[in-house]
């Protein structure tokens, strides 16, 4: 296996990738992370970022995947900005790319992350971009002073009300359930907000208009209602899909829970030997900016072991 082009390839830039590539890098690995889009992942949705340990004065999530981004690069980290389109292992890993190279290593990390759920409703895909949006920091400001739906009770939800409501005081969140699903402290300040109105037990059942969003059509949850109302724009915050497909085929494929995210263990190794899981890839009940940075840490721990057994048996 001489010559491999990195010794530990991640695959993905979010605060997981960004955190193993750290790691990998400090452990005297070669290291090369794999991103199609910017260094950040979810983060950089996250308008201020509040509670990480250590940072007393909130940041914005691009401020802080910057500081990741380039802390790992200092480590001797490499970066490519490239799609992956599979992955495969005959001794070693091999990765192609959508430029129809390849690229081969000892190990391999996924950091992949999640994207957001679609609620599957009528209207929802035909004004994506329209009035439908699934990040309010990326579009909020297109509807300053408009009204706003917002669909979702968990913690993404909820921060994303809040910024809204800096915007505009006709903010209305939604929830299919009786109750937020966000950390304590989250839910009370949305439910405090003077800007915000909180309908639990409603629905969307179909988003309508023309060139653009006039309105959606809600449905209560404890009883038959069914009513219409105007809007200019739709949130969507209906949890997210995680981005497996790379090691969900028939050839190569890791375990997956029963949701689809991959089952690992404490040291994030996945079913196939020298493949890790880390962030919100990986099957576990908490998702937060500081699992996915110690998923990433201890991934990168983990995948050096991995390589270092490898080339003391060479």
């Amino acid at each position: 296996m001489a010559g491999l082009d990195a010794d530990l390839i991640i695959i993905g830039a979010g605060p997981a990738g960004l955190t193993a590539a750290q790691y990998g890098a400090r452990a005297n690995l070669k290291v090369l992370v794999i991103e199609a889009m910017g260094p950040g992942g979810q983060i950089l949705v996250i308008d201020q970022l509040e509670n990480y340990p250590g940072i007393t004065e909130a940041v914005s999530g691009y401020e802080f995947s910057v500081a990741l981004y380039q802390q790992a690069e200092k480590f001797g980290a490499s970066f490519l900005t490239e799609s992956v389109t599979s992955v495969k292992k005959a001794g070693h890993f091999i990765i192609s790319l959508a430029n129809g190279k390849t690229l081969t290593s000892y190990a391999v990390i996924l950091a992949a992350g999640s994207k957001p759920g679609l609620l599957g409703v009528p209207g929802e895909k035909e004004f994506s971009g329209k009035g439908v949006s699934y990040c309010a920091t990326c579009d909020g400001h297109f509807f300053k002073g408009k009204k706003m739906f917002i669909v979702g009770g968990g913690d993404a939800a909820c921060e994303e009300a809040r910024y809204l409501s800096n915007l505009s005081d006709r903010i209305v969140l939604v929830h299919r359930r009786d109750k937020f699903r966000a950390q304590e402290a989250l839910a009370e300040r949305v439910i405090n907000n003077p800007h915000i109105k909180v309908r639990f037990n409603t629905v969307v059942k179909e988003i309508k208009g023309e060139q653009k969003v006039k309105s959606v059509v809600l449905g209560e949850t404890t009883s038959d209602k069914v009513y219409e109302e105007e809007t200019d724009a739709v949130f969507i915050f209906a949890g997210t899909v995680p981005q497996t497909s790379l090691v969900a085929g028939d050839e190569f494929k890791a375990k997956l829970d029963e949701s689809g995210y991959i089952v690992t263990n404490q040291k994030m190794f996945t079913s196939i030997a020298g493949l890790f899981a880390a962030g919100d890839i990986r099957s576990g009940a908490f998702r937060q900016v500081i699992t996915a940075a110690a998923d990433g840490a201890i991934a990168a721990h983990s995948a050096a072991a991995y390589i270092d057994s490898i080339k003391d048996r060479k």
